[in-house]
């Protein structure tokens, strides 16, 4: 008696649509074979439950080390999809495979099962149904772990066909079909559970810093919190327009004015923007902040929450790209000024009380597309990026931005013109932001005042007056440390992968 290897024939190709079309046929036959052989038909073609006793993945664990040809007399019963299959006169062979990727062998044979089974087997079981067996545990003599069959049932019958399980799916396909991605590719398998140990580390750090987690409205009545286009959607209840929130801000500084002076939320935000490698429309957003604390103290918490969650996914905070890349998010991260490295950068001296002129003329002679409704602060920033980004390769913090693109964010306390901010750059692309937190309900006002004026003259991304949030401002808020991270560009600074990869169902067109 001897079993298979997984393999696959040289020239394997996907299916035409014509095929699935005969195949889905010939499979749907198969399921009205399994509903009228039900004696409890009226219960569907599949059983409601199966007396498993075992995963795979503890199988596998517990007989690592069997010896080919062993026999323990241990009979298991387990559960898994069908991912390979090879029928013979009395031996059919099935790797079974579970969810996390794990896979045993199931051998059914005439002399275990008897003909009829044996036939019904054959005839019924396709590649991609989920399958119980029941048997004892073995070592095929090519030192397979398997289990020698005594009784199998279908679980639940594939009535389309798995893609090939040996040629990758192009990126649409998996961003399309990531249940398909999922059975057939170990990344992506992967990517899920190093999404969720990041998460749960990050819920770690927040907890052993005192931190308490909070949930905040998706659905507001103005959009606020970040300079982005929301989308709108409307109440039937209230009949009134509703903005998918951009940012929770608002909301937790609410929560800090109410005494919570340390929160964070993890939790989706939304922009009707554009989307590329490194943006979705829907994504997942951390925030938190912490009273008493400033910029340079949240960027501590945020260099900590980085490198332990890099830990938890790689066991070290080097980690491995999906390019083959080794990445060092380890030791102490630079601190730069965006005016001092800009005019480094830029052979200029640019400061917070260079003219819009002249930021226009240097713009042009680099060739910089100037944003509409162009403001000071605007072009310093696209001149900083045009000359600085894409040079950074270490992960650095970008310190004290102009103060007219930052309406929530307090002036900086020794230089003028520019406020207690920073962004976080990891892979050339900003991961989070931070900031000394605006408390002054007066100066809130007037900052929002001044977005309302661009709102005015066409400018999407600008805030309106909260005065809901001023009130809650004009209560008190400690003076608070404040910061922002994508936790799907949190992944892509981990994997190397791109956003769409991070994002389980990310959204297409």
């Amino acid at each position: 008696m001897t079993d298979t290897p997984v393999t696959a024939p040289a020239d394997a190709a996907e299916p035409s649509e014509e095929d699935i079309f005969e195949q889905k046929a010939v499979r749907l036959a198969k399921r009205e074979r399994l509903m009228a052989e039900r004696k409890d038909a009226a219960g569907g073609a599949y059983p409601v439950s199966l007396p498993i006793t075992d995963t795979i993945p503890a199988l596998r664990a517990t007989y690592a080390d069997l010896e080919a040809g062993a026999e323990t007399g241990v009979t298991a019963a387990v559960a898994g999809r069908v991912v390979f299959s090879r029928n013979t006169g009395k031996l059919c062979f099935a790797t079974l495979q579970a969810g996390d990727g794990s896979r045993i062998q199931g051998m059914v044979s005439l002399a275990a099962v008897g003909e009829e089974s044996l036939q019904a087997w054959k005839e019924l079981v396709d590649l991609g149904d989920h399958v119980f067996i029941k048997g004892e545990v073995i070592s095929s003599r090519r030192g397979e772990l398997s289990i020698m069959v005594s009784e199998w049932a279908i679980a639940a019958k594939a009535v389309m066909p798995l893609p090939n399980m040996y040629t990758e799916l192009s990126e649409e396909s998996r961003v399309r079909s990531r249940y398909l991605d999922l059975i057939v590719r170990e990344r992506a398998r992967d990517t899920v559970r190093a999404r969720a140990k990041v998460n749960a580390s990050l819920r770690a750090t927040f907890t052993a810093h005192d931190f308490i987690e909070v949930e905040t409205p998706m659905l507001q009545v103005q959009h606020g919190g970040a300079s982005a286009r929301p989308f709108v959607t409307h109440s039937n209840a209230f009949d009134t327009d509703l903005f998918l929130r951009i940012a929770p801000e608002l909301f937790l500084k609410r929560a800090v004015v109410g005494g919570l002076d340390r929160v964070f939320e993890i939790n989706r935000n939304f922009r009707n923007e554009g989307a590329d490698s490194t943006h979705s429309p829907e994504f997942a957003m951390l925030e938190a902040y912490q009273a008493y604390s400033d910029y340079n103290g949240i960027a501590d918490l945020t260099q900590e929450l980085i490198q332990n969650a890099a830990i938890a996914v790689a066991g070290s905070t080097t980690v491995l790209w999906a390019d083959g890349t080794e990445y060092d998010l380890g030791g102490q991260w630079d601190r730069i000024s965006m005016y001092d490295s800009l005019s480094e950068a830029a052979g200029v001296q640019v400061t917070p009380e260079t003219s819009l002129a002249d930021l226009l003329a240097l713009a042009a002679q680099a060739g910089v597309e100037t944003p509409p409704h162009a403001t000071h602060g605007k072009l310093v920033e696209e001149l900083w990026e045009h000359y600085i980004k894409g040079g950074l390769t270490r992960p650095t913090f970008v310190m004290d931005f102009p103060l007219d693109t930052s309406p929530l964010v307090r002036e900086h306390r020794s230089i003028p013109g520019v406020v207690e901010k920073w962004d976080l750059y990891i892979r050339g692309f900003e991961l989070a932001t931070g900031y000394s937190e605006l408390v002054d309900p007066v100066i809130q006002r007037e900052r929002f005042t001044e977005q309302a004026k661009l709102a005015a003259r066409g400018d999407v991304e600008a805030m309106n007056i909260d005065e809901e949030f001023l009130r809650a401002l004009e209560h008190g808020m400690p003076p608070s440390g404040g910061m922002g991270m994508g936790i799907d560009r949190l992944l892509m600074a981990i994997t190397g992968l791109g956003i769409r990869e991070t994002i389980l169902f990310p959204l297409v067109k």
